[in-house]
């Protein structure tokens, strides 16, 4: 191998061949009109990925198939193409059968696979379709014939892909379970380009599916989201007020932060998924390129009807989370605030008294130093008086109390002294 071949294998990125081969997946193989088509998406969520994989397996090694590993494999099933695909919160089954038909929906082609097997798969059916491919030079069915597949109130019509193909639906869940779509093939260029046309259309049906799935969420959450901003008004007031106690106002705050945190939680991610699959419906609607029929309505139509109100309603209720939230937050930053600024005024009046004591103490201090000098002076004079008398006996011409009298003033002098030199000693040691 030349040296420069051999660095990139070397020096290969080990997530390479992993993401040169995510772009070529998740393709319908090429098939041709007359063509059906049922697909069925199950909700397993992220808890029964491995269970649906091992159940494609299943439906492989009963015709006898070894399908390739990944998260994305087609395989042939006998006179069946089967398709699986397994996305973050959904798997798609997909059953391929070419060839002529004599009624688009009489008889799914779901009903080839093994009846226990479907039975068996895991998750909630989210999605379940009929799709029926006609060949190019048939006629476009007729009134009669729509209304025995679709209900004529609710049918929609428009052409696609610069009038390549058209397409009929109603958008109902029909009594076998199952939805359906009814491709004319017009002008369509290859066997490929049918097949991505079908996928596409059926990803706009799941995504659009999947972003739904936020409404429900949104409206139940919604009353729990006004009682907290009712709850909060209230609380504004009571601070306007400033006649509550903070301590047990910010306790409510702290509660009810609680409780928006817990709603947030329990709804974000699916907010953040409903506005995620609603950018993928519209990013399909715009590939497919709808074009109106006279008299009917059209998928552009069908689809803003439906899905924009409810990613508005699921918009308006992610803005109101966000702003409840930033309000608790203002709130509580508003009693903290209140609380630390008359915590830092009793501070102030704390030191201001201590400071108060401390006056009164030294002044204390003072007067009982001066006492103590009086205290001590007076028995250490009595002391020299004993002393005296004892002289006297000696010499009887010195005068006891003359000499005590006399000791007074040196003595208050000295004591003076001496408590003043301790009281410094101890004042240059602190």
């Amino acid at each position: 191998m030349p040296p420069a071949l051999t660095f990139l294998a070397e020096r290969d990125h080990p997530l390479r061949a992993a993401l040169v081969e995510e772009m070529h997946v998740r393709r319908f193989p090429p098939f041709e009109a007359p063509a059906r088509l049922s697909q069925l998406v199950m909700f397993t969520g992220e808890e029964q990925i491995e269970a649906a994989r091992q159940c494609a397996e299943y439906l492989c090694a009963c015709f006898g198939v070894t399908p390739p590993k990944g998260r994305y494999f087609v395989v042939a099933l006998g006179r069946l193409e089967f398709v699986w695909e397994q996305h973050t919160e959904v798997s798609t089954y997909t059953f391929i059968q070419r060839g002529a038909f004599k009624h688009p929906f009489k008889h799914p082609v779901l009903l080839e696979a093994p009846a226990n097997w479907i039975a068996s798969l895991p998750g909630q059916v989210l999605r379940a379709t009929q799709i029926a491919i006609m060949g190019g030079g048939v006629p476009p069915p007729d009134d009669t014939v729509l209304a025995s597949c679709f209900a004529p109130a609710d049918l929609m019509c428009c052409e696609v892909q610069q009038h390549e193909a058209r397409i009929w639906s109603d958008f109902r869940v029909h009594e076998d379970g199952m939805g359906r779509l009814l491709i004319l093939d017009q002008a369509l260029q290859s066997a490929a380009d049918t097949a991505r046309l079908v996928q596409r259309l059926q990803e706009l049906g799941n995504y659009r599916n999947m972003a739904l799935l936020g409404l429900p969420v949104a409206q139940s959450a919604t009353p729990t989201l006004t009682a907290l901003e009712r709850r909060l008004a209230t609380l504004a007031r009571e601070i306007a007020a400033g006649s509550a106690d903070d301590a047990r106002l910010l306790d409510k705050v702290s509660t009810l932060a609680a409780d928006l945190a817990r709603i947030t939680a329990e709804t974000r991610y699916r907010m953040s998924a409903t506005r995620a699959y609603a950018q993928l419906v519209f990013d399909r609607m715009r590939s497919v390129d709808v074009m109106r029929i006279p008299g009917y309505q059209t998928l552009n139509d069908f689809t803003d009807r439906r899905l924009t109100p409810a990613v508005r309603t699921c918009e308006s209720f992610t803005q109101r989370l966000e702003d409840l939230s930033q309000r608790v937050s203002w709130a509580s930053s508003l009693i903290r605030t209140r609380i630390e600024t008359t915590l830092e005024r009793q501070n102030t009046a704390l030191l201001a008294s201590m400071d108060h004591r401390a006056h009164l103490q030294l002044r204390l201090q003072q007067t009982v130093e001066g006492l103590s000098v009086v205290a001590i002076s007076y028995y250490f004079i009595g002391i020299l008086g004993y002393v005296a008398k004892l002289l006297n006996h000696t010499f009887p011409t010195l005068d006891a109390a003359l000499l005590q009298g006399a000791a007074a003033p040196v003595v208050l002098a000295f004591v003076w002294w001496l408590i003043h030199r301790v009281r410094r000693s101890h004042q240059d040691g602190a």
